[in-house]
């Protein structure tokens, strides 16, 4: 029997989402329990998530990892960086917001109130790797493989045509001097709060045209921001790479 949170939060209409029914329905509650929810449940009959997450980080590399190596000739340092974009946290927390995972999360009573926050994308990020891990246990390789293409994989388009596997800084620096043979400059335009718990207002320009803001807690968690905002009010994609897709017959190397 599954325990009581697996109908309270409705699970089953997740899974149905997912198109998986689980075996052992509690490795899918637990891959949603922050630690945080423990230190005010103690009586709570699951652990939180931090070793399932620890098992589906690996799983996820390593689908996507080997559906790089099948499928592309490029050179391993171009495949990592492809990599590396398909799997961070940004990343995760988009796809764990795709698929409805936030309202189901167990938290905290200050963590449930941090919606919408860095905070939370970490928390959604690791819970996506949680999810992997439930249900490779649960499912096995073939499923885990599955969503993880559905879901993850399925992004690499994306990645390829707007350059994110580039930071954003370094996407808006190659586009504007490609298309405009300028190089962006940053300017601090406002500080706000104490020293220890500063916010950083940044504009990034085109020479005198002020194209976007960003605001953060450090100068360069604000520059990323705007350089972000800058690169959809543009709408510029990533730089020019090429694309070497392996065909049948193709050697490994």
């Amino acid at each position: 029997m599954p325990i009581d949170a697996y109908k309270e939060k409705k699970f089953k209409k997740f899974e149905e989402s997912l198109g998986i029914k689980f075996n052992n329905p509690d490795q899918l509650v637990q891959a949603f329990v922050h630690r945080s929810f423990l230190n005010e449940n103690r009586d709570f009959p699951l652990a939180h998530n931090e070793r399932l997450e620890f098992l589906g980080d690996a799983v996820l590399e390593l689908v996507v990892t080997e559906f790089l190596f099948e499928n592309y000739h490029n050179p391993e340092g171009e495949l990592t960086n492809w990599r590396a974009a398909l799997v961070n946290a940004k990343m995760c927390a988009t796809v764990a917001s795709e698929i409805g995972m936030d309202p189901y999360l167990f938290l905290s009573h200050g963590e449930s109130k941090d919606s919408g926050t860095k905070a939370r994308e970490y928390i959604l990020a690791n819970a996506i790797e949680a999810l992997i891990g439930a249900i490779y246990i649960d499912q096995g390789w073939d499923v885990a493989e599955q969503f993880i293409t559905r879901w993850i994989i399925s992004k690499l388009p994306e990645v390829l045509e707007l350059g994110l596997w580039m930071d954003p800084k370094s996407r808006f620096q190659e586009a504007s001097q490609e298309n405009l043979g300028i190089t962006p400059t940053y300017k601090v335009l406002k500080e706000e709060g104490p020293d220890h718990d500063k916010i950083f207002e940044v504009g990034i320009y085109l020479d005198k045209e002020k194209v976007a803001v960003g605001k953060g807690g450090s100068k360069q968690e604000a520059q990323v921001e705007a350089a972000e905002k800058g690169l959809k009010k543009k709408k510029w994609k990533g730089p020019k790479i090429d694309i070497v897709e392996r065909k049948d017959g193709d050697p490994i190397g």
